[in-house]
């Protein structure tokens, strides 16, 4: 199968938002705190203003939505996870945060959250990003595995998002 990476127009935030509450609505009820889901009109909002990227893969043959990413840049804000793995306050906008990954069940094992971040990488470079951070719930090993393959390393493990405990990933990238 090949699939189709870019970012994501405005005229396709409502079905990249619409993808990770379907991805959402299927995990099983004991997993559900694995991963949070921040409110679609945040979502938007946030892709609307530039203060989040979206990223889609599409399947080429059938044009269908496989998954979907999102980049967010909380600047200097308390939620900043760069706070969180001991960056100094001037490292702070230059801070990414690698936050939702959503894949139809269908189109995984493809490798499309490793493509869609390396894909969002590249392009965070080349805006002058330095730091990338993200989380994933300690037992999530799926999502480990890949942020861990892509040269993340843990560097603090606390609670986030309203008491959701979460291993925090950071990642130091050049400049072009």
């Amino acid at each position: 199968m090949d699939f189709q990476i870019e970012r994501a127009r405005e005229e396709g935030y409502s079905s990249l938002i619409h993808l990770i509450s379907e991805v959402y609505d299927q995990i099983p009820p004991g997993q559900k705190d694995w991963f949070v889901v921040d409110p679609e009109e945040e979502t938007m909002r946030r892709l609307k203003n530039g203060i989040a990227w979206g990223y889609t893969a599409v399947e080429t043959e059938s044009g269908a939505l496989a998954g979907v990413f999102t980049v967010v840049f909380p600047e200097t804000s308390p939620a900043n996870l760069g706070r969180d793995v001991g960056l100094p306050e001037e490292a702070l906008p230059l801070v990414a945060h690698m936050d939702t990954a959503a894949i139809v069940p269908a189109y995984r094992g493809y490798g499309l959250q490793k493509r869609m971040m390396e894909y969002a990488e590249e392009e965070l470079r080349q805006a002058g990003y330095r730091y990338l951070c993200c989380t994933a719930h300690p037992q999530n090993k799926y999502s480990k595995n890949n942020i861990l393959a892509e040269g993340y390393r843990v560097a603090a493990t606390k609670e986030k998002y309203g008491g959701f405990l979460r291993d925090i990933f950071v990642k130091e990238i050049k400049h072009v």
